[in-house]
């Protein structure tokens, strides 16, 4: 036994070991960027950071000890998420350098790949101004600046960005219960960005800006084309639909989550609450008065919009909404018109794919949605989930007063009603749009609000884990990137379900979920991730909201939950 034990040194070395098992080893202390170029010294696609041991580090991470290191391209989510932090950092830093007294507020994305910017404390800036932006920005990437982080006193920080006039910091700050702030520091600039950033401005090669009358796009790649632009495209209904949200935060005195913690601090929570919910309705009825305006024609109601937008309690309260206005509402279920099982299209991995719009019987469809316009006695399907299979349903006769409502996926394509007249059509889009930032540089993506709504949902009614609905999360993404974001401008209106105080009650009901995705778990970056930014949110009881809030579909206590418009 003895012949197979020896005494050794300490070694002073840290070996890190790849995904395919090749190992590469370094003097402890090596940053994990320089065993990341070794092993992957060709690779086409940009590595952005890495796991190690399961934790989300940047390159700059010292190894000190052996570990299981993963790369995170640009193609991964938490890739392209560091890279667009980085380039914002990038972008705001230029402007710095160029025009010292302009304040860049990073306010929504836009679906090909950017962030919507505008400038405080003068014009917009010009095409020729923004030209000169560019160019600064791909000196500093060609120049390889290095970006580095410091521990900052908070009191250093709060007087940093109180010189600047930086108040929504300040606000956000001021309630730090640690003594100090991570900066990040890009030549002589430093400012706070939410979450990791990429080692030197030399990653930062695909951008582009883009002028626009009140402000400007910074263009990024998306993470399934990580090395291109995609065709720069207007949503100018998309577009109008973040500036009302932006009139309603200003109107409520609430723009950023600084703003959003002193309301409930101060008391003024519940005013708060109660405004926005009248916003809503307020937007509700004037969708239904567009509908009654319309009414000597539309006939069809289409509703779509990606997973936890509030589409349910939306299309309830938009019916009661029309019953106002002497307008019958009657809802079909899209899922009563599924093929037959065995007749369901198939996936790429052979699985049935309950979201093509092949997996519906559009003949059928349309063939019914025309016979109960014309006032013709219809037979409905009802489909068994249980066998597969499509059996008869209620047998119905609609008046001239009635208009049918359909939600579903599919309800923007024009593909789903081929059959059906264009005129007698009137398609919503609804979506959570957050606009409420953490401050003028730190966005809330609107997928995380989203997503958190569905975490606590699926907690409530369908005893998933937040595990569970995060493995979920990726697929029912790629079925909103394929079947409804590409038909969101053929809306006739847009709705945005998001609300200013929403994660100020969520807060308290996912993080207990959240915490509960441990390690080995490969959900637990996403988890750490979430509960990080929502540290900046003060709580929020729920028992305030409304029982016909939206977030109510979530939360529950809905009084909207069984109810099925029934009308005259």
């Amino acid at each position: 036994m003895s012949e197979s034990v020896w005494v050794s040194t300490p070694r002073q070395t840290a070996q890190a070991t790849f995904p395919d098992g090749r190992t590469w080893e370094a003097l402890a202390g090596t940053p994990v960027e320089a065993y990341v170029r070794a092993a992957y010294p060709d690779s086409s696609v940009p590595i952005i950071a890495a796991l190690v041991n399961g934790e989300l580090r940047e390159l700059t991470y010292p190894l000190q000890r052996d570990a299981c290191v993963t790369p995170i391209f640009l193609s991964d989510s938490d890739g392209v998420r560091i890279y667009r932090r980085s380039l914002a950092f990038m972008l705001v830093t230029a402007v710095s350098e160029l025009f010292p007294d302009a304040q860049v507020v990073i306010d929504y994305s836009v679906p090909f790949g950017g962030f919507y910017c505008r400038v405080l404390n003068r014009a917009p800036f010009s095409a020729e101004e923004l030209a000169t932006i560019e160019a600064h920005m791909r000196r500093l990437v060609e120049e390889d600046m290095p970006i580095t982080k410091e521990r900052v006193p908070i009191e250093d920080a709060l007087a940093l960005f109180q010189a600047r006039g930086q108040e929504d910091k300040v606000r956000l700050f001021s309630r730090r219960r640690k003594d100090y702030l991570i900066l990040y520091r890009l030549r002589d600039y430093r400012d706070y960005f939410h979450g990791y950033m990429v080692p030197s401005t030399g990653y930062l090669k695909y951008f582009a800006l883009h002028p626009l009358p009140s402000g400007f796009i910074l263009q990024y790649p998306r993470r399934h084309w990580p090395t291109e632009l995609l065709p720069y495209t207007e949503s100018p209904r998309l577009s109008a639909v973040f500036q009302e949200y932006g009139e309603w935060l200003r109107l409520l005195g609430v723009e950023d989550v600084g703003s959003l913690n002193n309301a409930i601090e101060r008391g003024r929570i519940r005013e708060v609450i109660l405004v926005s919910e009248a916003l809503h309705e307020e937007r509700i009825a004037q969708i239904a008065h567009d509908i009654a305006d319309r009414h000597d024609r539309v006939r069809l109601v289409l509703i779509a919009g990606p997973s936890a937008s509030g589409k349910t309690t939306f299309s309830k309260r938009l019916s009661i909404q029309l019953l106002a206005h002497g307008i019958q509402p009657f809802p079909i279920a899209l899922d009563d018109f599924f093929v037959d099982r065995e007749k369901t299209p198939r996936d790429e991995q052979g699985q049935y794919d309950f979201e093509a719009l092949g997996a519906l019987d559009l003949a059928l469809f349309n063939q019914q949605l025309l016979a109960l316009m014309d006032g013709q006695e219809v037979t409905l399907p009802r489909f068994d989930f249980h066998s597969g299979t499509r059996r008869e349903g209620p047998t119905v006769r609609l008046t001239p007063d009635h208009v049918i409502i359909v939600e579903g996926i599919h309800g923007l394509n024009p593909s789903l009603v081929p059959m059906v007249p264009p005129e007698m059509i009137f398609r919503i889009y609804v979506s959570a749009l957050t606009q409420l930032n953490l401050d003028r540089h730190n966005r809330v993506p609107t997928t995380d609000t989203r997503l958190i709504r569905r975490i606590v949902r699926d907690a409530m009614f369908r005893g998933y884990t937040a595990e569970e609905t995060m493995d979920r999360w990726e697929s029912v993404r790629r079925g909103e990137k394929r079947h409804i974001f590409p038909y969101q401008e053929n809306a006739d209106v847009m709705f945005n379900s998001a609300l200013v105080y929403e994660l100020a009650v969520l807060k308290p009901l996912v993080e207990p979920l959240l915490r509960q995705v441990e390690p080995p778990s490969p959900r637990r970056v996403e988890a750490k991730r979430l509960l990080a930014f929502l540290e900046w949110f003060i709580p929020c009881p729920p028992d305030i909201v409304p029982d016909n809030s939206i977030l109510r579909e979530f939360i529950g206590g809905s009084i909207l939950q069984d109810y099925m418009p029934m009308g005259r």
